[in-house]
């Protein structure tokens, strides 16, 4: 009994770091949806507004976001590293994953659009224009699957 109370203790500010690292992931997310509908607004009108403005937010955040994901990562694989039981003890973690997932499907989705909105007004120059696999169906789920193996 020991054991499991000294592991217990053990996890707890492993979970509270976690916890803390995916709300900031998630704040962040929800920026890069704000700026997303708002260049998705500024797309949608009919005269030619500067969509600079948009590509610095984003650029500016960049840096930022790359910290969050390499914090997660790490979390990930001592989250991953504990037992089915002890994960199950901290119910909050799996809702709070799947919000982060949502708010960023949604930036991704919308950035999407938004570059095609891009692409169909000439705003992109040619060696920006994006990938053959984006128009795979389920290419960024393959690149999930291949990253997180179960």
């Amino acid at each position: 009994m020991e054991h499991i109370a000294r592991n217990s203790h053990a996890a707890n500010p492993m979970k509270e770091e976690l916890v803390e690292e995916l709300n900031a992931h998630l704040a962040l997310c929800r920026e890069l949806l704000a700026i997303a509908e708002g260049e998705a607004r500024a797309l949608s009108r009919e005269d030619q507004p500067s969509l600079f403005e948009f590509c610095q937010l984003k650029k500016n955040l960049l840096p930022r976001l790359n910290r969050t994901l390499d914090s997660l990562r790490k979390h990930r694989v001592a989250w991953q590293s504990l037992s089915s039981d002890e994960r199950a003890r901290h119910p909050e973690i799996g809702p709070l994953l799947r919000r982060n997932q949502d708010v960023a499907m949604k930036f991704i989705l919308l950035d999407r659009e938004n570059e095609q909105g891009l692409l169909r007004r000439g705003l992109v120059p040619p060696r920006q224009l994006p990938s053959v696999n984006r128009q795979r169906p389920h290419f960024v789920a393959e690149l999930y699957r291949r990253q997180c193996p179960s």
